[in-house]
């Protein structure tokens, strides 16, 4: 198609309209996102400016609470056991009684037992009789001396035979106070290995039970680390459930190292309210100084799953920064990577703080 001029002209005109047209709202936009800029919000919080300080430096070793006193409680029958009297959770006395064995097998033993003293009895007042009776016939030499002897033996092992037979009785007797099983020890029951109904056998533990006011603390060490270590030393040791580090001290050093790991096993004594024997601790053994860039805990966020604090630039505006932290030592936070020394850190108030907002300390 051919078009002419006057038709040229009018398709330009109508192209630099629509040109025209499509540019003013771009320049709204812009101008609306200027104004939409200029409108910071203020907050009033707390800034601090961040410098390394001089802390203690520390070991930190896995250890879980144990209780001293933990007794595995069997039975010294096998049978069945009829009832356990207790449950988990409950507080014990020494003595009191925890689950019965059937005794049924016991009894059939001491009526056995008591059946056999009683034929032994027998059996010696006949064997008496005799002796006796040869006796005086041997004196009256009646019989001649190798049948008198003959009546002796037999006495003197029908004797025995009552004194074995009386012996195995008072056995027989004596299992039946095991059938009942009592609480070696003042404490807590904390486990249940068997059910009402199960056998019984020596050796295999039935219940649980711990003395929950002595507890101590278990860890491994490296070699390098356990020649540091002395009897008596003070430890931090932080315990999962506990809101704060508690103090323990060194009470055993094992003299052996374990074949396998090549660590040292190192006891500690603690004691503190909340404290359960099975958590688990760290135990933070000291070994120097060093300098450490930390904020305090209050600092330090989580937004968007991402681990941060508020840095304040120097015209006060707080920008968002991922930070990588350590350990926690005394409501400090120490700061691994993210941070430079003399930066500003929005430590007080920082939840309220939000990116690009102003600060006012």
């Amino acid at each position: 198609m051919i078009h002419t001029p006057s038709v040229r002209i009018k398709h330009l005109a109508a192209a630099l309209a629509l040109a025209f047209s499509l540019s003013l709202p771009g320049c709204g936009g812009e101008e609306h996102g200027k104004a939409k800029e200029a409108v910071v919000a203020t907050v009033q919080a707390q800034v601090t400016t961040i410098e390394p300080v001089q802390t203690d430096s520390f070991t930190v070793t896995p250890g879980t609470v144990v209780a001293i006193e933990s007794v595995k409680v069997a039975s010294r029958l096998m049978g069945y056991i009829r009832d356990i009297a207790v449950v988990e959770g409950q507080r014990v006395k020494a003595g009191q009684r925890l689950f019965t064995i059937d005794p049924l097998d016991i009894e059939g033993a001491v009526a056995q037992a008591r059946l056999g003293l009683q034929q032994a009895e027998d059996a010696l007042k006949d064997a008496k009789t005799d002796y006796e009776r040869f006796e005086a016939l041997y004196k009256d030499e009646v019989v001649s001396r190798q049948q008198y002897e003959k009546m002796k033996l037999n006495y003197d092992i029908a004797v025995s035979r009552a004194a074995q037979a009386k012996a195995g009785l008072t056995t027989a007797q004596g299992q039946m106070r095991y059938a009942t099983v009592s609480s070696p020890i003042d404490g807590v029951v904390t486990q249940k290995l068997a059910m009402e109904g199960d056998i019984a056998a020596p050796g295999h533990p039935v219940l649980m039970v711990e003395n929950p006011a002595r507890l101590q603390i278990q860890t491994s060490v490296p070699e390098a680390l356990f020649k540091t270590l002395r009897l008596g030393q003070s430890v931090q040791v932080q315990v999962d459930g506990l809101d704060a580090p508690i103090a323990a001290k060194v009470a055993r050093l094992s003299p052996a190292a374990d074949p396998m790991s090549h660590t040292y096993m190192v006891k500690l004594d603690a004691a503190a309210p909340g404290l359960t024997s099975g958590a688990f601790a760290r135990v933070m053994f000291p070994t120097g100084s060093r300098l450490m860039l930390a904020v305090p805990k209050a600092a330090v966020l989580e937004r968007a799953g991402i681990t941060g604090v508020f840095v304040v630039d120097g015209e006060g505006l707080a920008q968002y920064r991922m930070v990588r932290t350590g350990a926690e030592v005394a409501g400090q936070v120490e700061i691994l990577s993210g941070l430079n020394p003399g930066e500003r850190v929005v430590t007080g108030n920082a939840g309220a703080v939000n990116n690009g907002d102003r600060v006012q300390g």
